[in-house]
């Protein structure tokens, strides 16, 4: 896991974002309903990061230190604008996982917020099933509601966790984040 630096990465970060926002479209699922996140990734004075195995990008987000999240008490680290390779087995999240507990743990943060997209509710599928596999990779719901970027999201959280010999799998060489913008979402 590392911040992305160069001009090729972001590129490919942004890439990465379009494939993703293509297959989600192909198979009639929501994506956000923001356009503008590929131009994020490409955006130099963005922090993002970038999951790698063997020089090739599995995932990549924005995370952010987030004191005040308006859904979840505390200061915590926000994962952004999460996408994975489409084609990835769940390793992937699991790694994200893995990794976002453990740095949030190092920065001194008690929790790691995300939010999935949720057009129907938390009972229907494909939001269902995804829920499913991040609750028993320890994720918590928190609810439904109105996210960052004014989607309708299903809200998560992970609790922080110092994880002694994760550097072995996963190598964290990431920016420390920014606080991240004002909060806009209401519950």
């Amino acid at each position: 896991m590392r911040t992305l630096r160069t001009d090729a990465e972001r590129e490919e970060a942004a890439a990465l974002v379009q494939n993703r926002q293509r297959w989600l479209t192909v198979r009639g699922l929501p994506g956000p309903a923001r356009t503008d996140v590929p131009a994020l990734f490409r955006d130099p004075q963005t922090k993002q990061a970038g999951l790698f195995e063997s020089e090739k990008l599995l995932a990549c987000m924005l995370p952010q230190r987030a004191p005040a999240l308006r859904w979840g008490r505390g200061p915590c680290l926000f994962l952004d604008c999460v996408h994975t390779l489409p084609g990835q087995p769940d390793n992937v999240s699991r790694l994200i996982t893995l990794w976002a507990s453990d740095f949030a743990a190092r920065l001194g943060l008690p929790f790691v917020r995300a939010e999935a997209i949720s057009r129907h509710g938390l009972g229907t599928e494909p939001i269902a099933a995804l829920l499913r596999r991040l609750t028993d990779m320890g994720w918590d719901m928190r609810g439904l509601g109105t996210g960052q970027h004014s989607d309708r999201v299903a809200r998560l959280e992970l609790t922080a966790e110092h994880r002694s010999g994760l550097n072995a799998l996963i190598g964290c060489r990431v920016h420390e984040p920014n606080a991240a913008p004002e909060a806009r979402g209401n519950a």
